[in-house]
Order: C-alpha cells, then sequence, then structure tokens
C-alpha cells in the first residue's frame, strides 16, 4: 500500500442537476469543451493529476500545496472571464476546496483523510470560490498575491476534529497591497474565548439578553485583527456547564478566557466581567458595571477597550469605528429586537406571529434599525408562505430592501432578501443573496438555516445537508436543523449519520419541551427522531401532546402527518396532510414532493388528489 503527502483539490459544479435538467446534451458537450481547452490545460501548467470525474465534481492531486492553491486561483478568475456576458442560469461555476494531508494510493486513485476534508472544505465554500484549511493556509504563507480571509473553526462531517477554514478572496489586495494593515499571523496574536455570560435575573426567559450581549462582544473582539477570537458556535458549546477556566483554555487552545454574568431589572442593568489568564489561572482584569439599561451599549464598549488595553493589542483607526457602531442607539428597540430573534428561532405560527411584533415595536422605536427590518420580511416570509396569511408580497420584498438599504452589509439582510426571491422562484437572484450573507458572515445562524430549507424545497438535497449541518455547528442548542437532516440523510443513503441525527435531535428538542412546554414545534419536529429509533409508542404521545398545544398550525399537522405515515396510520395522515396544505403555503407543497417520509403515501389516491390540487393553485 502506498502513502505519500499531497495536495488535494475537490471542485463541483454549483447547480449540476439544474443545468442538466434544463438541457442534458448541452451541458455535457459545454462541460467536455470547458475541460479539454481550459481545465485540463491549467492542471497540467500546474503539475497537477486529474485523478478522477464522477459527474459533476473533480477530484485532482498536487505535489505542491502551492501549485494547488495557484490552479485553483487561475481556474476560478478564468471562469468568471469565460462567463462573462453568459446568462447566470446557463454559467458554469464552481466551488473548490484544497487541503494538504497523508493519502492512501490504489489502482491511481487517492483515499483517507486528506481526501476526506478537501471533498467536506468544497461543500462550504462560496459560488466561484475557494475554501482551504489551516494547513494550506499556513504552507501557502506570502508566496502567491492572494487574500486569505479567516471563516472560522468549523466541524466538517466525519472529521473528528475541528478544522480552521479560509477562504480566498480573489477581488481583496494581496498581502503585499496591504501589508500596513494586515494582522499578524495565528501564532501571534493573542487567542481569546468568550463563555456565554450567565443570566443572573432569575427569570429563564431573560436568557435572550444575556445572550445577546455574550454574541455582541464576540463580534466587536472578532473586529480586532491583532486578536485571535473562538467562534460563537465553540464558545457557547460550554453554555450551562461547570467549566474549569483552565481546562477550557486547553480544550479550545487559547490564551485568556472571559467569563461574566448579566443581571437586568427594570430599566436597570448589572454587568460584570473577568478576564482570565487560560495558562495560570490567574484574573487579569474585572469589573462591574452598574448602569441604566441605555447604557448597555457603552458596557459592551468598554469591555471591548478594557480587553484589548490589557492584551497590549493595537487597535486600528477602522477597527476603532467599527468597534464604536452600534446597531441601534435605542437600547430598548435592541431589546425587543433580541427578543424577536429568540421567538423567530422557535419556528412555529404563534411564534412567528409574537416574533414580527416585537421586530415592529424595534422598527417603530428606531425607524433605521435594519436587523429589525430583516425580522419582519423573515417573518411575514414564513407566515405567508407556512400559513397562507394575508400578506402582500410586495411588502415582503420592500421591507428586506429597506434593510439593505440602511445596511448593505448586514448579512440577516441578505439572507432575508434570499428567502423572499426563493420563494418566488427567483433562484438565481436569491442564490446570489445567500451566498453575500455567507461570505459576510460565515458564522450566521439565520443565514444557513434559511438556506438549507430552500435548497430543500427546490430538491438540492445535498446541499441542504450540508447548510443544516453548518447551522447545527453555528448553534450547537438548535434542535431544528438537526431533526430536519434526520429525512436528508435518509434520501441520500446516509444511513449511520440518520441514526446519529436522531440520538441527538431527541436530546436536543426534549431540552426545547423542557424550556417552552407550550411550544408545539420540538414534539412535533421531534417525532422523526423518535420514530427512526423505534421509540413509537413515546412518539404517538408526542404527537398528541403537540395537538393539544395548537391543533390548527399547519406546520405541526404537517409533520404529525409525517409522524402518522411512519406509524402506518394512513388515513390520520392524510387527514392532517389535507388541513395542512390546505391552510399552508408554496413553501409547504414543496416540501410535501420531496419529503421521504412521504414516499409510502406516494401510490395512493388521495395522495394524487391532493398533488392535483396543489399544482393547480
Amino acid at each position: 500500500m502506498e502513502r505519500r503527502l499531497s495536495a488535494i483539490l475537490a471542485a463541483d459544479v454549483v447547480g449540476y442537476s439544474r443545468l442538466m435538467g434544463e438541457n442534458e446534451a448541452a451541458t455535457l458537450a459545454a462541460f467536455k469543451k470547458l475541460r479539454t481547452d481550459f481545465i485540463d490545460p491549467k492542471v497540467a501548467e500546474h503539475q497537477g493529476r486529474i485523478v478522477k470525474l464522477t459527474g459533476d465534481a473533480i477530484l485532482i492531486e498536487f505535489p505542491s500545496v502551492v501549485n494547488a492553491v495557484a490552479c485553483a486561483a487561475d481556474v476560478q478568475r478564468g471562469m468568471r472571464a469565460r462567463n462573462t456576458g453568459v446568462p447566470q442560469e446557463r454559467r458554469i461555476e464552481f466551488r473548490m476546496g484544497v487541503n494538504v494531508g497523508d493519502v492512501i494510493v490504489q489502482d491511481g486513485d487517492i483515499f483517507g483523510d486528506g481526501v476526506n476534508v478537501a471533498a467536506r472544505l468544497e461543500s462550504i465554500a462560496p459560488v466561484a470560490g475557494i475554501a482551504v484549511s489551516q494547513s494550506v493556509r499556513d504552507h501557502v504563507g506570502n508566496r502567491l498575491d492572494l487574500t486569505f480571509e479567516d471563516m472560522g473553526e468549523r466541524r466538517l462531517k466525519n472529521i473528528d476534529r475541528p478544522i480552521r477554514v479560509y477562504s480566498i478572496s480573489l477581488d481583496a489586495p494581496s498581502s503585499a497591497q496591504t501589508s500596513d494593515l494586515r494582522p499578524a499571523g495565528l501564532e501571534e496574536r493573542p487567542a481569546i474565548a468568550v463563555l456565554p455570560f450567565l443570566n443572573m435575573s432569575g427569570d429563564p426567559e431573560q436568557e435572550y439578553f444575556s445572550d445577546g450581549i455574550t454574541e455582541d462582544i464576540i463580534t466587536d473582539l472578532s473586529k480586532v485583527s491583532g486578536l485571535f477570537v473562538v467562534a460563537r458556535n465553540t464558545a457557547f458549546t460550554y453554555k450551562g456547564k461547570t467549566v474549569k477556566v483552565q481546562e477550557v483554555a486547553k480544550e479550545l487552545e487559547v490564551d485568556f478566557v472571559l467569563e461574566g454574568s448579566v443581571r437586568k431589572a427594570g430599566s436597570r442593568v448589572r454587568v460584570t466581567g473577568q478576564l482570565i489568564d487560560g495558562r495560570k489561572g490567574g484574573h487579569m482584569w474585572a469589573d462591574r458595571y452598574d448602569r441604566d439599561l441605555t447604557d448597555i451599549f457603552a458596557i459592551q464598549d468598554e469591555i471591548t477597550h478594557a480587553i484589548v488595553e490589557q492584551l497590549k493589542v493595537k487597535l486600528l483607526p477602522q477597527e476603532k469605528k467599527r468597534i464604536a457602531q452600534a446597531p441601534t442607539d435605542n437600547v430598548e428597540a435592541y431589546t425587543y429586537y433580541l427578543r424577536g430573534r429568540d421567538y423567530f428561532h422557535r419556528h412555529s405560527k404563534r411564534y412567528f406571529q409574537l416574533a414580527r411584533r416585537m421586530f415592529s415595536k424595534a422598527v417603530e422605536l428606531d425607524p433605521n434599525y435594519a436587523r429589525a427590518y430583516a425580522g419582519i420580511a423573515d417573518c411575514d416570509s414564513f407566515l405567508y408562505f407556512w400559513c397562507r396569511e394575508d400578506i402582500p408580497f410586495n411588502r415582503i420584498l420592500e421591507t428586506s430592501a429597506k434593510a439593505l438599504t440602511l445596511d448593505d452589509k448586514l448579512a440577516e439582510a441578505h439572507a432575508s432578501r434570499g428567502t423572499a426571491l426563493w420563494l418566488t422562484h427567483q433562484y438565481e437572484e436569491a442564490t446570489e443573496e445567500f451566498e453575500k450573507a455567507i461570505a459576510l458572515d460565515p458564522n450566521s445562524f439565520e443565514t444557513h438555516y434559511l438556506y438549507a430549507r430552500a435548497n430543500f424545497t427546490n430538491g438540492n438535497v445535498k446541499r441542504a445537508a450540508a447548510l443544516f449541518e453548518r447551522a447545527s455547528e453555528i448553534k450547537p442548542d438548535d434542535y431544528q436543523s438537526v431533526c430536519l437532516l434526520i429525512q436528508i440523510y435518509r434520501t441520500l443513503g446516509r444511513e449511520q449519520d440518520t441514526k446519529n441525527a436522531a440520538r441527538k435531535g431527541v436530546k436536543l428538542a426534549e431540552r426545547e419541551l423542557a424550556l417552552h412546554p407550550e411550544d408545539p414545534r420540538p414534539a412535533h419536529l421531534g417525532i422523526a427522531a423518535l420514530l427512526e429509533l423505534g421509540e413509537n409508542e413515546r412518539a404517538r404521545d408526542w404527537i398528541a401532546r403537540a395537538l393539544a398545544i395548537d391543533p390548527d398550525d399547519p406546520l405541526a399537522q404537517y409533520n404529525l402527518a409525517c409522524g402518522y405515515t411512519k406509524l402506518g396510520d394512513i388515513d390520520a395522515a392524510f387527514d392532517l396532510l389535507e388541513r395542512s396544505l390546505a391552510r399552508g403555503g408554496p413553501e409547504q407543497w414543496q416540501w410535501f414532493k420531496h419529503d421521504s417520509d412521504l414516499d409510502p403515501l406516494r401510490s395512493h389516491p388521495r395522495y394524487q388528489k391532493i398533488l392535483k390540487l396543489i399544482e393547480a393553485d
């Protein structure tokens, strides 16, 4: 058995199934010509070897990491030029991932962890973009005229260790052009983790506020180029746990840990913070802020500056300006926004309505609050397309456009726009908005969750799986992404992943039910996990619970119908489906067509009748 160290480039054609569906012969001919005229010569030029082609995917091996990255950049730049003037819907575009690692060579093919990581990196790369591992970034150094942008630490599917990922910006100025603005290398930067601040208000419903404070501090510190900050999703895995700071620092490989607490009572707030040396365990800084609630943004700013000062990090002028930019000057609007976001994440009709009221109140208090407008657009999209509420669709587009007008660098606004466009079948424009959102904020839960749903409704199951996986990494306590992955994994034939998702989904749904017993969604979404694990009687209990809480919610009716289908109660399943789809909307109809849970019903006359009705609508 031959082993060797190689650089691996994995590439995949974006939207290949759609291109083939529209014109199979033309797509095959165009791809063949592209390979012959452009890709094969570029690979040869950089001393690469095409290992295999599998329809829309290419696996290439290089003896040099620099050659692999240079080839990827040359191909992506060349594809841009070749696509100039070509209609968006007919373009051939790639996602690419590059990794370096040990490979096993057998009959000309290559296998191993190094190959698997490259393939996973490709799945999270932006359209027409390149994602690389930390090891690739370190090997390349300053040898190429490229800018590497830190996407944070990622847990890639079936890879047992977290991978720090970088995207290559083909548009941004290179390191040679911006040497005075570039941060020091990762190993030269102080590394810090911000643990979730404790909610000391005595009210579990105030958890949204302490979490919001934590996330904003992480965001502000991440704007400082002289610091390496552990991503929110990794830090929040310690939420609710009793931890030893030195052990956390060792696990996360950081030098410092910030922890604190928040107590909100009426118009007053108390925030404590302490910075701890992760190696020695000593306190480097601690402070307590007893202020009016209106001072919360000033408190966040003071904590950020205190940490920067303690760690002796140089704060660049543009970074000072970015940190000082609060999302709103109105703390009451901020509070309503945080509450609305907490409601929105619960994803049931009642909570969409509550979330919309919170976002609307935030806009009433601050008419220039971009995030709140994006929240309203998201609520309206779900209420219109899932619950068929009487909402003028033009209003949804106008609201999302308003958010972008106020802040065109806001990832949430681009994701909201993408959702609205996708639901009106403007898929290319929607994809562009979602990809912009991911580029602006690779750690946005909302973007990945909404983009995953959009891909699933359009039959892009593989892409939906990757996006839901990333969403569950970003928000480890979210049961929804994990439960939705169960049917997606089953569709993809990933049996072990299906079982793993079911086990995880049950635990997360149980936790959510304990926190919010009035919410039907953890019960009706968690049914799929129970049934996958063979816990049929318990699944029936959860069905009864969801129906008792809200028997008229079309989302609940749909998921309960899926549960009855798995239990073999076909008539009960059809009764709920007919009620759900009559009151639901277009997105729900698309799930109805692609949901593997409903496969046993597809030959039934009642299924065909429903299908004809929704296709005629």
